[in-house]
């Protein structure tokens, strides 16, 4: 009797989880963001938080508190090679710069992961972990949680109506950022507290000096951790695009960028910073076979695309968030960020014509807990909404935005005329099959980077 321990839901009774119908989730990024996700899981009674990760042991502290039977490591890598036999999936909540690795590395140990937006850091790293959800057939969720929010599905309803017509534009913004930007790299030397590991922290990146400038939140700014505004932000507010449009891949991307300089004589920049401010321009060529490109543009950093005409002086463009404005051979639709209250302009209209019934399916249980429900029914079984064939893609297009910001800002040094040294300020044409800008080369050094020795990323 001794072997049946362990007793199925079932024969204990409704209501009850047995431990052998829980999913064992092991947090990689236990503090900050991490720490929410973890307790967003736990709020299942069919979870159990069983290993926590993090380079900072004052960021894990919290977490440590509310799980305290999770077994505690610094280095994911050693918690998967322990903990393989005791977790069944992973949540992914670190700094960029390490997304990728930590996920693949999940993956191929058959576990479910859960990778917080954007995906990756790099266009490259989008590529593989997309291949990657195809080659080890495990559950996959993207944290952009407004992809499994009601505001989404009302805005696919109300396009795919037709009452805006074909859309042929998009225009979205966002308030971010709301940490430095555009500012001189940190400097002075600084001890590094006992309970941060460094050395990891840093994870793939060059390594660098500590600096206490860039934790616990503002690594987000810099380029060596983070994606700026866009990478922080698009994930929530372009995911209605993405679901509406009939896109996958631009074709081309421009961009402006605004540059704090010494002096009006001095126009150095710091280009390990994130900048201020952007506005990208992105063509998408169609895939239903129709005619005629979609263009969407991204503002940030205080910027914001012009008031629709429709839109009366005191109602909200967006919220304080963002939103997004689809523009149509018919009409406009704005919404907020994550898609939220979609409304077509005038709004006068949602009142005077006939809006389409709801069909699609709603996520009543939300995004957190839909990929906990999809792990345990198990792979071609469970279902999310932000899988990465959807997200692996959809992170893609968005990090080609910042490819152009970072070529935006490049400069010829041997040359000195105003105009002359400026390099990357054209329109990019991009070559999505092989992942290429084809008509400015040192772009592509922005596709994908070197990984410091001691990590790699394979498939």
């Amino acid at each position: 009797m001794a072997a049946f321990t362990i007793v199925p839901r079932h024969v204990i009774g409704k209501g009850y989880v047995a431990p052998s119908d829980k999913l064992r989730i092991a947090g990689i990024g236990a503090g900050g963001k991490g720490q929410s996700d973890l307790a967003e899981f736990a709020k299942s009674p069919n979870v159990d938080i069983v290993a926590l990760v993090d380079v900072d042991d004052r960021a894990a502290a919290k977490s440590r508190q509310s799980f305290p039977k999770a077994n505690y490591y610094h280095d994911f890598r050693e918690m998967l090679e322990k903990e393989k036999n005791n977790i069944d999936a992973c949540s992914i909540s670190t700094p960029d710069n390490t997304h990728a690795v930590a996920t693949i590395a999940a993956m191929q140990l058959g576990k479910h992961v859960y990778t917080q937006k954007p995906l990756t850091h790099d266009i490259y790293e989008a590529r593989v972990l997309t291949e990657a959800a195809k080659k080890y057939k495990v559950i996959t969720q993207m944290g952009n949680q407004g992809g499994s929010g009601n505001g989404v599905r009302r805005t696919q309803e109300l396009v795919a109506s037709g009452l805006i017509g074909e859309v042929t534009e998009v225009q979205c913004w966002t308030n971010r950022p709301v940490w430095p930007q555009g500012i001189p790299t940190p400097s002075g030397k600084f001890d590094i507290p006992k309970e941060l590991n460094w050395d990891l922290w840093i994870g793939p990146a060059k390594m660098i000096d500590y600096n206490p400038a860039y934790l616990p939140f503002n690594w987000r700014g810099w380029w060596a951790f983070g994606t700026g505004s866009l990478g922080d932000m698009a994930c929530h507010i372009m995911d209605p695009v993405f679901r509406c449009l009939p896109i996958l891949y631009p074709s081309s991307v421009e961009c402006s960028v605004a540059q704090i300089w010494k002096d009006m004589w001095d126009d150095t920049t710091n280009t390990d910073a994130c900048p201020p401010s952007t506005i990208i321009h992105l063509t998408y060529p169609r895939t239903d076979g129709k005619k005629g490109d979609i263009k969407v543009s991204w503002y940030d950093g205080g910027l914001f695309p012009q008031r629709p005409v429709e839109l009366l002086p005191e109602e909200a463009f967006g919220n304080w968030d963002g939103g997004v404005l689809f523009i149509g051979t018919k009409g406009k639709l704005l919404a907020d960020c994550y898609g939220a209250n979609p409304r077509l302009l005038p709004t006068k209209k949602m009142q005077e014509v006939t809006l389409p019934k709801e069909t699609l399916q709603r996520v009543p249980e939300g995004h957190y807990l839909q990929w906990v429900n999809a792990c345990i029914a198990g792979y071609g079984k469970g279902k999310t909404s932000s899988p990465f064939e959807f997200a692996g893609p959809f992170t893609e297009s968005i990090l080609i935005g910042n490819l152009a910001i970072r070529s935006w800002m490049m400069k010829n040094p041997n040359l000195t005329g105003w105009e002359d040294k400026y390099l990357g300020r054209k329109r990019l044409l991009w070559d999505a099959q092989n992942m290429r800008i084809t008509n400015f080369e040192p772009a592509n050094q922005y596709v994908k980077r070197e990984y410091r020795e001691g990590w790699k990323l394979e498939l």
